[in-house]
């Protein structure tokens, strides 16, 4: 029975077969897990065979639309890339805006499952219910710009919508990221590097068919209240405006020590005004742009040309974390080359998290003279370098010199490097860090210990919006958490604040709906049900985000990964030598003692953080429980 508002259709393909089919799972499977993060965590762990290589054919990556995704209303284009994570050996998930998601609902499926290696380079070519793997070999070594007009040309066809890897990708590049539309990025976890390994270019996809809503007049009529009022709701009005990095968030962040620098290792950056989103809208915007059906319209495009260099409109415009990772990470304020970092990490599909954390952890060593100009080939890869830092994106790409011992991300290059460079190697489970700093945002740093996918502030809490009652305090609410607190508290109360944030991150990654568009809780339910004819509640939502979260917990379980790995690198239990938290560190007991409390109240052991088989059976997993290590 197909769920309304959905296609029902689940497409696999399995390259190395040539095979194509399609599954149809029933109405309770759609809401025991409703798409998006409960459908990649569901098929990882269900599907995949205990301890597969994440680069070899065995590997499954899946494309999960949520159960929103296409639907008229702001915030309901995205969607979620898994896979087993190449950077951690654990599970990687990452969610995307863009057209991409939106078509492939169009095009008639809900899902996409990819198996298998192909023996030469192929694409995916879905279409009004039509499916076909086509030779890639002309587009293999091509950019993402150049790989979309030469499809197009290909296909016949304007405003093809793709998901794609470049050159890093096709390089197996562990921080390799899929770009979809040519700018946006399903950046954690190295998924690029899972879809060059099975040969797989690029999947092109384009439909007009939009599945039918339960009540669609209830659903279009909460598409013009966010139309009517988003300006004044939350911070969608300054995300129109400026995007994120708005200079009173960076600048402010600085002030407070929320702004990352030089690796983590310094505490303020004198260059910040620079190299916010208002400098990007003073020197270098040209437009801002919006994912389907979005007004909040927060996406910025960027052109320049100068005797350097010039910057291609195609590759978007750098957001807040990506102007910091290549800013006041890698202590640079030159805009200019942060635009054009931008570019060369949507053209080459890399991850503008860590491909800046490798290259500012490069850097430290650099000037702590662990690297030296003969293995950098004479670049004087310090920080502040805007130039070397462009030449080395360049490197990491084509894995050539130094950027091959930096293409696998911090953990791996040090590992590589040795002679003390672990201590520089800022991640965890090999991942690295959102641009937002712990040992401000203590509740962050938790989730940062403890989340499934290693260093990913989009899974946590951000302390301080959780200060004083406001907003962000009322979604806490539903959750029957009142009381605001300190951002460095780390008692049960603010464990449990982040697990209620992390759930419902869980919760909202699998419906799928954006973040920057501020639907409360209650209007999500609102929408799922006038979508699918369901009568969802809170209380479900928040049984989603468990399971979920739970699901990614075992599958970690299940490849290895244990609470040794639930760690913050020795450098946040230290201050910073100046700024606002030069007198302010992580004390590492309290963490500790926050993990296993954390442990405690997901239902997991306290100790082991092995979920429980009480735990699994509440959660209807009960079949997981054979999937963790005797």
């Amino acid at each position: 029975m197909t769920v309304q508002g959905l296609t029902g259709k689940i497409l696999r393909v399995h390259l190395g077969e040539r095979r194509v089919w399609v599954e149809e799972p029933d109405d309770l499977f759609y809401r025991r897990y409703l798409g998006g993060a409960g459908f990649v965590g569901y098929y990882l762990l269900k599907e995949m065979k205990p301890g597969v290589d994440p680069l070899s054919p065995d590997n499954v990556l899946v494309f999960a639309l949520g159960a929103m995704t296409g639907a008229p209303i702001a915030g309901a284009s995205r969607n979620c890339i898994g896979a087993k994570s190449p950077l951690s050996g654990g599970i990687a998930k990452s969610e995307v805006g863009g057209f991409f998601g939106y078509e492939l609902k169009r095009a008639g499926y809900d899902t996409l499952i990819v198996q298998g290696k192909a023996n030469t380079p192929v694409y995916l070519w879905i279409h009004e219910g039509e499916v076909e793997i086509k030779d890639a070999g002309n587009l293999w070594g091509k950019n993402v710009f150049e790989t979309q007009e030469l499809v197009e040309a290909e296909l016949g066809q304007r405003f093809v919508r793709t998901a794609t890897i470049g050159q890093a990708g096709e390089n197996l590049d562990a921080i390799a990221c899929i770009i979809t539309d040519m700018r946006n990025a399903a950046g954690r976890g190295g998924l690029g590097a899972v879809m060059g390994s099975k040969n797989l270019k690029c999947v092109a996809v384009k439909g007009r068919n939009v599945p039918q809503a339960a009540d669609r007049e209830k659903l279009l009529e909460m598409a013009k209240w966010m139309n009517t009022n988003y300006m004044n709701v939350g911070n969608a009005g300054g995300m129109h405006e400026l995007g994120t990095g708005a200079k009173g968030g960076m600048v402010g962040g600085n002030a407070q020590g929320n702004l990352p620098v030089r690796n983590w290792g310094d505490g303020f950056f004198e260059g910040v005004e620079k190299i916010t989103a208002d400098a990007v809208k003073d020197n270098y915007r040209v437009a801002m742009e919006a994912c389907p059906a979005c007004q909040v319209r927060c996406k910025k495009v960027v052109e320049l040309e100068n005797e350097f260099f010039k910057v291609d409109r195609r590759g978007g415009g750098p957001e807040y974390e990506t102007l910091a990772a290549f800013g006041s990470f890698m202590g640079i304020d030159d805009l200019a080359a942060i635009c054009k970092a931008n570019e060369l990490c949507s053209m080459y599909s890399l991850d503008t998290i860590s491909t800046g954390g490798v290259i500012a952890f490069a850097m430290e060593c650099f000037e702590k003279e662990i690297l030296t100009p003969q293995d950098t080939e004479g670049l004087d890869l310090r920080f502040g370098n805007a130039r070397a830092m462009l030449q080395v994106i360049d490197m990491i790409a084509h894995r050539q010199g130094i950027g091959d011992v930096l293409a696998d991300g911090s953990r791996k290059a040090a590992q590589r490097i040795g002679r003390g460079s672990e201590e520089y190697a800022m991640q965890v489970k090999g991942v690295e860090f959102g641009m937002h700093e712990p040992r401000l945002k203590q509740g962050l740093g938790l989730a940062y210990s403890v989340v499934a996918t290693g260093g990913d502030h989009m899974s946590g809490m951000h302390d301080t919006a959780y200060t004083q009652q406001g907003r962000a305090m009322e979604a806490m609410h539903q959750y029957g958490i009142l009381d605001p607190l300190p951002v460095n508290d780390l008692s049960p109360a603010k464990v449990a604040m982040v697990k209620s944030a992390h759930i419902h991150r869980m919760f909202g990654d699998s419906l799928i709906n954006c973040t920057f568009v501020p639907w409360t809780l209650n209007q999500q339910i609102e929408m799922l049900n006038a979508l699918t004819g369901w009568d969802f509640s809170a209380m479900e939502a928040m049984k989603v985000g468990e399971r979920v979260a739970t699901m990614n917990r075992v599958f970690n379980l299940r490849e290895g990964l244990t609470a040794a790995d639930d760690h913050l690198p020795k450098r946040f239990f230290s201050p910073t030598p100046r700024g606002a938290l030069k007198n302010t560190a992580i004390d590492p007991a309290a963490m500790s003692e926050a993990i296993h409390n954390f442990y405690s109240l997901m239902g997991w052991d306290k100790e082991t953080g092995v979920p429980t088989p009480e735990k699994l059976g509440e959660l209807g997993l009960g079949w997981a429980a054979a999937q963790l290590p005797a």
